[in-house]
């Protein structure tokens, strides 16, 4: 079993988990381009103070050239019976791609998606892993070290072979922009109504416990309020990191109907617009075919 770990990427939830694993019993070698955070100088440093029996480097930096050039520099550096596990949000058919390239070189590898964000060092981390079962079942006391506490399948789950891990965390994303974007537009139509309703914090608020909308996105839904009543310190234009957009395309690929997602996905295009061609061209139908009054552009 796995006691002693090494670990690629110190930001936001990469130190957490250092610092989590270190908790739970799980030495951990660290590095960093930064050398504040780093505990070793160099993906080589951080190879060689690993066990030589059987060394795993668990890779949590940004998805894309970021994880790719750190995987290929691993797969220089290790060797047979060694494992790399990849935390980050990678497209799962990337997933597939290098565990073939490192098995040709003995090297397992394990794909984790990681859900918790800046909350996880307190919390616990939800973890959704593929790869084979001897590796994943190796890595068990890491897993556990990291998960929330309570029983182990309300945290975990092997969810299959190589990939399985980041097609789950890329449904779980999914799910999260349709939530996400639910609270929004409550939100919005609760401000709307300051005759009728007086207190907007407070309703949402009054929602946390006992109600079927409860959750931990409500939650902080509630904080934020607390922090900006009016969230006026916040611009609203909103990113995507990739996995909705995935999620929307493996839909299609499929055939499997997701309009909350998709439309949640669509409503964030919107947040870049600092104006919409599209409602342009309805303001100017609507005029040409009822006569509707038009505002004129500012």
């Amino acid at each position: 079993m796995v006691s002693h770990i090494g670990l690629v990427g110190l930001g936001k939830m990469g130190n957490n988990m250092r610092e989590r694993l270190r908790h739970g019993g799980i030495e951990v070698t660290g590095y960093d381009p930064r050398p504040e955070v780093s505990d070793v100088a160099s993906l080589a440093d951080l190879v060689a103070a690993l066990p030589t029996d059987r060394r795993v480097v668990w890779v949590m930096v940004p998805a894309g050239d970021p994880t790719r050039g750190v995987v290929q520099e691993l797969g220089t550096l290790l060797g047979e019976g060694d494992v790399v596990v990849e935390g980050g949000n990678s497209h799962y058919p990337e997933d597939q791609a290098r565990a073939a390239e490192l098995a040709e070189r003995g090297i397992g590898y394990v794909d984790v998606g990681v859900s918790g964000g800046v909350w996880g060092l307190e919390n616990g981390y939800g973890l959704m892993c593929g790869g084979d079962r001897a590796h994943v079942e190796a890595l068990m006391p890491v897993f556990d070290a990291l998960r929330p506490e309570g029983p182990r399948e309300e945290g975990f789950v092997h969810a299959g072979e190589v990939g399985a891990g980041h097609f789950a965390k890329m449904v779980h994303n999914g799910i999260e922009y349709g939530l996400m974007q639910a609270y929004a537009e409550g939100y919005e139509l609760l401000a709307a109504k300051k005759d009728i309703v007086t207190d907007v914090h407070g309703t949402m608020k009054a929602w946390m416990r006992g109600t079927v909308v409860r959750s931990w996105l409500l939650d902080l839904m509630v904080k934020a309020l607390e922090e900006d009543p009016a969230l006026a310190a916040i611009d609203d234009w909103v990113d995507d990191s990739g996995e909705g957009r995935w999620t929307v395309d493996e839909a299609i690929d499929n055939a499997v109907p997701l309009p909350v997602i998709s439309a949640a996905l669509f409503a964030r295009f919107a947040s870049r617009q600092e104006e919409s061609p599209a409602m342009k061209a309805v303001a100017a139908l609507r005029q040409q075919f009822g006569g509707h009054a038009v505002k004129p552009a500012q």
